[in-house]
């Protein structure tokens, strides 16, 4: 979990790899409406986001083994939103850096919809996570080699 730009996809496939899970990137579960939203800079809501968050945490329900999500999940009535509809019990990796390092990430990512205008949306609506929402927070500054085995070193296998 976390803003757009932190590393979510690229921490997901790791660990799903590392795991021998499956990997879900929500990016590709957002209804049409939310992407042209996004693609045209509008923040979503709330309204634009439960749909999303219900498909999503339906299919993480329906996998069977480690399920590892790549979701912004900003606030905790979304994490919760996901706990329920999974069914499951489950960890939340929250990636974080400053808001230059993901200024600058997404300012130069190349082919998604989402523009480094709503990068401040995004931070504006985060929560950051309590303790008792079963957390690890990893700062995705670092090199990557640094922050894959960090995650890693998280979830021992077995």
């Amino acid at each position: 979990m976390g803003v757009s730009g932190c590393g979510k996809s690229t921490a997901g496939e790791n660990l799903a790899e590392h795991l021998g899970g499956v990997f879900l990137d929500g990016d590709d579960f957002h209804p049409e409406a939310n992407v042209e939203k996004m693609a045209h800079g509008i923040p979503l809501t709330d309204e634009d986001r439960w749909p999303w968050l219900d498909i999503l945490g339906n299919e993480m329900a329906s996998r069977e083994g480690p399920v590892i999500v790549a979701c912004s999940a900003l606030r905790r009535v979304y994490r919760d939103r996901l706990r329920s509809a999974a069914g499951e019990p489950m960890c939340f990796v929250h990636l974080t850096a400053s808001k230059e390092v993901i200024f600058s990430r997404v300012g130069h990512r190349k082919g998604h919809y989402m523009p480094a205008s709503l990068v401040e949306s995004q931070f504006a609506t985060l929560e950051a996570p309590q303790a008792d929402e079963n957390v690890v927070t990893i700062d995705t500054e670092p090199p990557k080699d640094e922050v894959r085995a960090t995650l890693l070193a998280a979830f021992p296998q077995g």
